[in-house]
This record gives C-alpha cells, sequence and structure tokens, in this order.
C-alpha cells in the first residue's frame, strides 16, 4: 500500500517538526499510519504526547491527540516551543 499525496504532505510537516523538537532535548519518533509524531523527553518516556498534522480550511496545522490546534505548519519552531512548553507544564 503506498503513501497518498496528503500522508506524503503530512510526513514533510511532521519531519520539520520533529528537526525542531529534537533540537530541544525531545525525543520524536515518527509513526508511519497515520502519520504522527510520538513526543517525549529522553529523561522520562512515561510522560509523552503525540501529534499530527492536518489540513483546514487556513492551512496545514499541527494538532495534538486530543484535538486541539498546536499550531500551522508554516512555523514549526512556534510549535515546537509550544509543545516543550506543555511537556515541560506537565512534569
Amino acid at each position: 500500500m503506498s503513501a497518498t499525496p496528503r500522508e506524503h504532505t503530512r510526513t514533510y510537516h511532521l519531519g520539520k517538526l520533529a528537526t525542531e523538537l529534537e533540537q530541544r532535548g525531545l525525543t520524536a519518533l515518527l509513526r508511519a499510519h497515520p502519520p504522527a509524531l510520538r513526543i517525549s523527553h529522553p529523561d522520562t518516556h512515561m510522560l509523552a504526547e503525540t501529534v499530527d498534522c492536518v489540513p483546514l480550511s487556513e492551512g496545514w496545522f499541527y494538532r495534538w491527540s486530543w484535538g486541539e490546534i498546536v499550531g500551522l505548519t508554516d512555523d514549526p519552531a512556534l510549535a515546537a516551543d509550544r509543545i516543550v512548553r506543555v511537556l515541560a507544564a506537565r512534569q
């Protein structure tokens, strides 16, 4: 089964976010079907979150597992900063 263009777009955006998260000291593992990132702090693997990527009328957005929008895929650095803050608040 080959990936659809939409899955390729999701994977592309999630890859950009993964790079930003890893630069901030987090671990980001890409799940293939459906494309999503499993994000955790290397020292506290029990504390993890999943972020996916969805197209909305205003563009592509990163989205938390509970459905809330993290941010636009046009700014993966800003989205990564928000994810870091949320995970830090849960420690």
